[in-house]
């Protein structure tokens, strides 16, 4: 680091040392006096001259912070072909993304979003951009330097005062769809506040911004809609796929991709294109958890049509109005969308959401193996449900091989969730994914899934049990129960109150200390409530469930004393954000088995009930630690690609303390940074306000990948 003094001598040789290089510094070209100055320079005054043009030198390759008295001023790398109006001439290239490490430790931070930020709009435009917009918390300088005098009240605020104003109004919204509504207006108007009133009031919000609410304002799509955000891509206009994601940005400029087709939406079932809201809340939380940069995000529904009939029906439906297309159109319409979002952002990481059963773990398959990509529904819900197994099982002292597990719902969750757990039994017992998947039994709507099933998915098939096996058997659930007899007991069905106090009571009875898992969303598709699920226990159930829950009282305690017991839930968003953003920093070219399970073990250990070896505490960390459990997620998803051998950044920190604080470093935080103009040519895209507004580049003709 480098400190300048903020009282320049005016006379002797640093006085003539400093003013022939001032100009180096300053982008200014010499004054006749600097010249003077350098020409009866002795030895010495140009030794010195030497040194400090070597500082200037140095900082156009670096950042450095000149700390001026109680000023502070980054000096950012010079980009020559963005920064024309410097004068440095400097030999070597400079790297596309800036290494905007300022006033930390590391060398190499390519993702931080610390210090100064330049940009080049003013007036009513600046207030009308939600990245730059501060409203009244436009700083004295700040508005004299961008005109905005007499645009704003004279009142300059600070972020926590316009978050508290901002709660103040989200309060008086009279249920929690208009609350939704509201924070989606506010992201639109200002990104910093909308991220710090979700921060400031996480866990109140979260339902808001996700699930229950979020599959509401889904289904209301088309009545809610005021103006678009991310990508609409039409099925029938496969030519134009790689033109319209072209528009958003360059290379560098996107690290973090959700796309779905609005198949299968939060246990509500096909949405159309209401799906894009997925994909919005999906970016909301990644951004909110793990600190993904919200401007280096993009949200795409693909249009493929719907089979639901209400909203075919429903004259003020926004997509396509016709049933879905299916087959080898939508195969290549898919394969269209993939490779031209590679070719286009080759840096970023595609996160699949809520595609239907027989799609989504197949098109995994497929581009699993060639991308960095990963689906939420598949791998995301079996990680963070096999997280708070893991917990259960160290809990009740038992085992992997101990574990007896039936899962009631046998789509696109639940066979993912079989699939992480079979795959950990195996490597833990060292035995083959076939004799792992003894231990887990699927129901569906026939009952058990057995080899006389017929229409077995190939997802469904490993798990199907042999028919002679069960024949004059039952195969409802409690019949299921009564012959397996699990310790571990999951629901996806959105069938609810299908967990029945006699299901529960009859896995109790062979059980001490059962583990069961309501996950269906929304609120109302639970399989059970916990209050219920206690009761029927005695108190003794582990349960984690798939939404929010409060705490629940009941007389067992030592001596029958009250206690309340605390409700894990079994949220992906303690899991997700942190792979990708493990994923994004690693600039991993593919997403592994094992960066997988070190994610799940990064969850489990952060589980209060591991460690604080508590046995009543909850099997999962809630949201409101969820940065930190990102964090641990990410150092392990990180440290597993550097193994795996698919992870391309360089200089990663392998002190595991070190990597943390470099992960921190790159995490964004809903902060004012301090603005500083620059003009619009020669500006950075960012600067001009460009980054996610189409149509603000040029690009060749291309029309394909």
């Amino acid at each position: 680091m480098c400190f300048l003094s903020s009282n320049p001598p005016t006379t002797g040789p640093s006085a003539a040392a400093a003013g022939s290089a001032s100009h180096l510094i300053s982008g200014c070209r010499p004054t006749s006096s600097h010249l003077a100055a350098s020409l009866v320079m002795s030895d010495a005054q140009r030794d010195l001259t030497d040194i400090i043009t070597s500082i200037a030198v140095l900082l156009a390759a670096r950042c450095v912070e000149l700390s001026l008295g109680d000023l502070r001023l980054p000096v950012c790398p010079l980009h020559f072909h963005q920064r024309r109006r410097c004068r440095i001439a400097w030999q070597s290239e400079t790297p596309k993304m800036a290494n905007r490490n300022f006033g930390t430790k590391f060398g190499h931070l390519p993702l931080s979003t610390k210090g100064p930020l330049e940009c080049s709009l003013r007036g009513t435009v600046l207030l009308n951009h939600p990245y730059f917009n501060k409203g009244s918390a436009f700083t004295k300088e700040e508005r004299r330097q961008f005109e905005l005098s007499g645009l704003l009240p004279q009142s300059i605020q600070t972020l926590e005062q316009q978050a508290q104003r901002a709660y103040e109004q989200y309060s008086t919204r009279h249920d929690d769809l208009a609350k939704n509504t509201f924070l989606t207006s506010m992201k639109e108007q200002n990104e910093v506040l909308h991220f710090k009133l979700l921060q400031d009031h996480l866990e109140e919000m979260f339902s808001v911004v996700y699930t229950p609410t979020e599959g509401d304002a889904i289904q209301n799509f088309s009545r809610l809609f005021r103006r678009p955000e991310g990508s609409f891509l039409n099925i029938h206009d496969v030519d134009r796929v790689y033109h319209d994601l072209a528009q958003w940005g360059t290379a560098d400029d996107i690290d973090y991709i959700v796309v779905t087709d609005g198949e299968e939406i939060l246990g509500i079932g096909d949405q159309g294109c209401g799906g894009i809201l997925i994909s919005v809340a999906k970016l909301t939380l990644t951004t909110l958890c793990a600190g993904i940069h919200p401007n280096r995000v993009l949200p795409v529904v693909l249009d493929c049509g719907t089979d639901n009939e209400k909203l075919l029906n429903d004259p003020l439906y926004l997509g396509l109005r016709e049933k879905r297309v299916r087959g080898e159109e939508y195969d290549n319409f898919v394969d269209t969308f993939v490779k031209s979002a590679r070719k286009l952002y080759p840096k970023a990481y595609i996160h699949f959401e809520d595609f239907g059963l027989t799609n989504a773990r197949r098109l995994l398959e497929k581009y699993r193996p060639e991308i960095p990509c990963f689906n939420d529904d598949v791998q995301g819900t079996g990680c963070v449900t096999l997280a708070a197994i893991i917990a259960g099982l160290r809990v009740t002292k038992q085992k992997p091989a101990d574990l007896r597990m039936v899962i009631f719902g046998a789509g696109t969750a639940g066979v993912g969730i079989a699939d992480q757990v079979r795959d950990a039994i195996a490597s833990e017992r060292g035995v083959s994914k076939e004799e792992a998947a003894k231990q887990i039994w699927l129901i569906d709507k026939p009952g058990l899934l057995t080899t006389g099933v017929e229409s077995l998915s190939d997802a469904q098939k490993p798990y199907a049990k042999p028919k002679e096996n069960w024949d004059g058997k039952g195969t409802k659930l409690l019949d299921v129960v009564h012959q397996v007899k699990p310790n571990v007991l999951v629901g996806t069905s959105t069938v609810p109150r299908a967990f029945t106090e006699d299901i529960v009571r009859a896995m109790a009875s062979h059980v001490d200390r059962p583990i069961i898992m309501p996950l269906s969303n929304p609120t109302r598709l639970h399989e059970a409530v916990p209050s219920d699920l206690l009761a029927w226990t005695n108190g003794k159930a582990l349960v984690a469930t798939g939404s929010p829950f409060k705490p629940v009282k009941g007389p067992w305690g030592k001596d029958g004393a009250e206690i309340e017991i605390s409700i894990a839930e079994c949220n992906n968003s303690v899991v997700f954000p942190g792979i990708g953003l493990g994923s994004v920093l690693s600039r991993a070219s593919r997403v592994t088995d094992k960066m997988l399970v070190a994610a799940t073990t990064g969850v489990a250990e952060m589980g209060p009930a591991l460690e604080d070896q508590d046995a009543m505490a909850p099997l999962l960390p809630g949201v409101d630690v969820v940065r930190d459990v990102s964090v641990r997620v990410a150092r392990k998803v990180i440290q597993a690609a550097v193994e795996e051998g698919v992870a391309t950044e360089q200089d990663i920190p392998t002190d595991q303390s070190e990597l943390d604080e470099w992960i921190r470093e790159q995490m964004w935080e809903p902060v004012y940074r301090p603005l500083k103009y620059v003009p619009a040519e020669g500006a950075t895209r960012e600067a001009r306000g460009e980054m996610r507004v189409v149509g603000s580049i040029q690009r060749p003709n291309e029309r394909s990948a």
